[in-house]
């Protein structure tokens, strides 16, 4: 495989690399750095198989040429995290739509097959038991930014799917849910790092609302093999497929756990929405994949719990191990 990785020193972008080259394959990266960082490359440094490159999605003339060096695209490079997407909107709309498009024309005139990253923020307000691939899309305003990121997204898929079938391209979907692990970061948002950092540094774990939000996190190590496995597999092709954990959790108990398995004794406190994010945020009360067609798909069967999880993280970076069976390394 010669694949291109966009957003390929992301947190999920990085791990994928590991992946691929584990699996043999030419890798190029493909990052602008605005959010990635090139030290989450530095396991895989020197290595004879991949090629690191500066620059963004919305460069067509870049995108083409590398993409016509490559039979596969895994396309992660997006604005993220709920604190850029509200204080960046025009920037990371721009970014999410004209990106995605240039890396699908580029796909298609390369005769390359794509791997589309898109989210569960597709959802939206949905707390439906379970969110299979045809649940309905319940999104607020389009006017608050809050929900442009899940408007995007949306609209990149569409492109993937219509590419699909006006070009044949071979190209498939997967929205993830709240995927977390080494590497991750909190400063845009992310709950899972942020509440480790927080914890570690003996500071308040902050709650943005009240903490009855429910979400259910998947490990990376579980998340990135489905991906390749997915873009393998024919019948995925056309179609979007959630990848997520199978443990659900309420965001207070999430930061009781973290506490639990730090041994720290940092207090948790809570903050307004409107004191985090600014007025008129809107988040969602629960969000719970349903990842049937994935096992159906690939036989996909998420192995990682939380406790797993938040260990994995923690160990990266550097805190105590106090759980008796850690998250193993990632194996191919």
């Amino acid at each position: 495989m010669r694949a291109l990785v966009t957003g390929g020193a992301g947190f999920i972008g990085s791990h994928l690399v590991d992946h691929l080259l584990a699996l043999g394959a030419r890798v190029t990266v493909l990052d602008d750095l605005s959010t990635g960082s090139e030290a989450n490359l530095d396991q895989v440094k020197g290595h004879s198989q991949l090629r690191f490159v500066t620059g963004s999605i919305l460069d067509e003339r870049l995108v083409d040429r590398l993409t016509a060096e490559t039979d596969t695209v895994f396309h992660l490079a997006a604005a993220v995290g709920v604190h850029t997407i509200v204080d960046h909107p025009l920037r990371s709309l721009r970014t999410n739509l004209h990106g995605t498009e240039n890396v699908l024309e580029a796909a298609r005139r390369a005769g390359a097959r794509v791997l589309v990253a898109s989210t569960s923020e597709v959802y939206g307000k949905n707390d439906a038991d379970g969110l299979d691939e045809e649940a309905d899309r319940i999104l607020g305003s389009p006017l608050k930014s809050r929900w442009s990121y899940a408007a995007a997204k949306g609209l990149d898929e569409l492109m993937a799917y219509v590419y699909g079938q006006q070009y044949g391209l071979e190209a498939a979907i997967v929205r993830l849910f709240n995927v977390v692990g080494p590497r991750q970061t909190g400063r845009y948002g992310m709950v899972v790092p942020r509440f480790v950092d927080q914890a570690l540094r003996g500071e308040p774990l902050t709650i943005y609302g009240d903490g009855t939000q429910r979400r259910c996190f998947g490990s990376v190590y579980d998340v990135v093999p489905a991906m390749v496995a997915l873009l393998d597999r024919k019948s995925a092709h056309g179609r979007a497929v959630n990848l997520g954990g199978f443990q659900e959790t309420s965001i207070r108990a999430l930061a009781e756990r973290v506490r639990e398995l730090t041994g720290s004794a940092s207090e948790i406190v809570y903050v307004p929405y409107e004191e985090a994010y600014g007025e008129g945020y809107e988040d969602m009360q629960r969000r719970m994949p349903d990842t049937g067609l994935a096992k159906r798909l690939i036989g996909y069967a998420p192995s990682y719990s939380l406790d797993e999880i938040i260990t994995s993280i923690v160990a990266a970076r550097g805190g105590p191990r106090l759980v008796d069976q850690a998250a193993a390394p990632l194996t191919v």
